[in-house]
């Protein structure tokens, strides 16, 4: 199979600004209790984290169960792991292997009292592929943001 390539068309860009410290969103992307609360596209899905090494080599994995039944795994490898500001890691589910080894980085930059969370998904192996990651990552998203906002 060939290597993909960075395309613009394929490459997926998502920018939120969450009410919270640097070093806590930090720590929502790197332990494994933190990410089981936010990481699943929606209310539906109910996450579970039995591995993550938030190291670079590291491996992590994340089941996504969706209260229909269906269990989706997802995993991969961590590149570069630079706290508190930066994650590159690579994305593949276990049971859709045409859809190849994609890349995923996390930037988080500080912005007043909150964070500014840029993150860019490449290597799709198309369009369609990497539109239907897009609203997976904007549900977690808004999960990491409900859960970040301060209780008042």
């Amino acid at each position: 199979m060939a290597t993909p390539e960075v395309r613009p068309d394929t490459t997926l860009r998502l920018e939120r600004t969450i009410a919270a410290p640097r070093e806590k969103v930090f720590a929502a992307w790197t332990q494994a209790e933190a990410v089981a609360r936010w990481f699943a596209p929606g209310a539906a899905y109910k996450c579970a984290v039995p591995a993550l090494e938030a190291r670079p080599g590291g491996v992590y994995r994340i089941e996504m169960a969706h209260s229909g039944g269906n269990v989706h795994y997802v995993g991969g490898v961590y590149r570069e792991v630079v706290a508190p500001s930066r994650l590159v890691f690579t994305w593949a589910w276990e049971k859709n292997p045409e859809r190849g080894e994609t890349l995923v980085t996390v930037e988080l930059f500080e912005e007043g009292a909150g964070t500014r969370l840029v993150l860019t998904h490449e290597l799709f192996p198309s369009i369609e592929v990497r539109d239907s990651h897009k609203a997976g990552w904007c549900g977690g998203l808004d999960q990491m943001a409900k859960i970040m906002e301060p209780q008042s």
